[in-house]
């Protein structure tokens, strides 16, 4: 049915405004207690032996939402009501900011895969610490505690990148009582200078800078501001004044000698984890028309093409960074992933956590579900116990 009705109208819209209209019947439905309680019946039945702990959460199974989706926590409970196990909300900057001028969202059918120069257009830190705290506190929406919530955090466009900490520092504050990880975004192509922070030079006191800043006790109106010593945030999720886990998103088009620097960093640092990766600026073999590519012109290009390169960088960094158990890092595939073979295929390669975007637009709202039934498949066909066992399972061959 959701073929029928991509063809036949969502893909004759513009995509932003496709987006707009989707993402309202998501929240629409997700708002309606008994429609709720019908979809999620319906949409995402769970899989005991898909569950998943990693960051120090228990996630209901593998398979979260990227960031981009949702870029100011307004639609968690909905999204989550369609299966996914976590949902990551942003890229949220320390200002608001209006993003880059439409049109700025484009499919690439043939591809199954999208163009997007979005340019961070987001509510702010301020709002979404606000609408995050009011969702946990039940006084729009009841707070599940199976709802998995990250937050992605990048620089706000007008910063210049000598005040690229304190902005990313600013949104580490005000949201880190709120969010059950954090996501340092240097990797969008849609910011001037953005990826110039993932040289290890700019990227090691970045990372310090946030860490520091997640895991200082917040004020109490989860706000921001100065952090008061020994003060925790009446709003905040629970252990905000601890150890908030803190990942950094990079890009595919990095040279290999420069994924085994960020790894080694991540090492160093003792982050928690790497995801996997961005969007990317080429556009080497696509089958859509090349003069159809040229005309749509800047942007970071998602979907099916970025599927090998991304696997590539995974690989590399569970290589570089080993099993979860050795150092605590964990690894998120992200990246062209469109079906549940694909998934697995992510965590035989040492990811413990899987996300896609793409496919969700060309595949529609039981796509969680497909993916999660066809992962519990292949686990039982598999020599592996639990999905823990799997992480990694290729390489550990590989060097045996």
């Amino acid at each position: 049915m959701y073929p029928l009705l991509f063809r036949s109208a969502l893909a004759r819209m513009d995509p932003e405004r496709a987006h707009t209209m989707a993402f309202a019947a998501i929240r629409g439905a997700a708002a309606a207690p008994g429609v709720r309680s019908a979809v999620r019946a319906a949409a995402a039945p769970r899989h005991p032996e898909l569950r998943v702990r990693a960051l120090g959460i228990d996630f209901p199974g593998p398979f979260g939402l990227a960031a981009g989706f949702d870029k100011n926590a307004v639609g968690v409970d909905g999204l989550t009501m369609l299966g996914f196990d976590f949902v990551e909300v942003g890229t949220v900057t320390a200002r608001p900011q209006a993003g880059n001028e439409p049109t700025r969202l484009f499919r690439l059918i043939p591809d199954r895969a999208l163009v997007n120069r979005m340019g961070f257009n987001n509510d702010g830190s301020a709002a979404v610490a606000a609408r995050l705290a009011r969702r946990r506190h039940g006084q729009r929406t009841p707070y599940r505690p199976n709802a998995v919530v990250g937050v992605n955090i990048g620089k706000t466009k007008a910063v210049p990148e000598t005040g690229a900490i304190a902005d990313y520092v600013t949104s580490a504050e005000r949201l880190a009582g709120h969010a059950d990880y954090l996501v340092v975004n240097v990797s969008s192509p849609n910011t001037p200078g953005l990826r110039d922070l993932q040289a290890v030079e700019h990227l090691r006191p970045l990372l310090a800078a946030v860490r520091a800043a997640a895991d200082f006790p917040h004020s109490p109106e989860g706000m921001g501001g100065t952090p008061t010593a020994g003060g925790t945030a009446a709003a905040a999720a629970p252990g905000a004044s601890g150890r908030v886990p803190l990942l950094v998103k990079i890009a595919p088009d990095l040279a290999d000698e420069d994924v085994d620097a960020v790894a080694d960093l991540a090492l160093e640092l003792g982050l928690d984890g790497i995801i996997a990766t961005n969007t990317t600026i080429a556009r080497d073999g696509l089958a859509t028309p090349a003069a159809r590519v040229q005309s749509i012109g800047a942007g970071g290009l998602s979907g099916a093409p970025l599927r090998r390169r991304s696997l590539e960088v995974l690989r590399r960094l569970y290589a570089r960074v080993g099993a979860p158990g050795e150092h605590g890092i964990v690894l998120v595939g992200a990246g062209g992933v469109e079906t549940a073979a694909h998934a697995w295929e992510r965590i035989l390669a040492g990811a413990t956590l899987v996300q896609g975007y793409t496919g969700f637009i060309y595949e529609g709202p039981l796509w969680p579900r497909r993916i999660h039934r066809g992962l519990a498949e292949l686990l039982a066909a598999s020599p592996y116990a639990t999905l823990a066992d799997a992480v990694g399972a290729d390489a550990r061959k590989a060097t045996a």
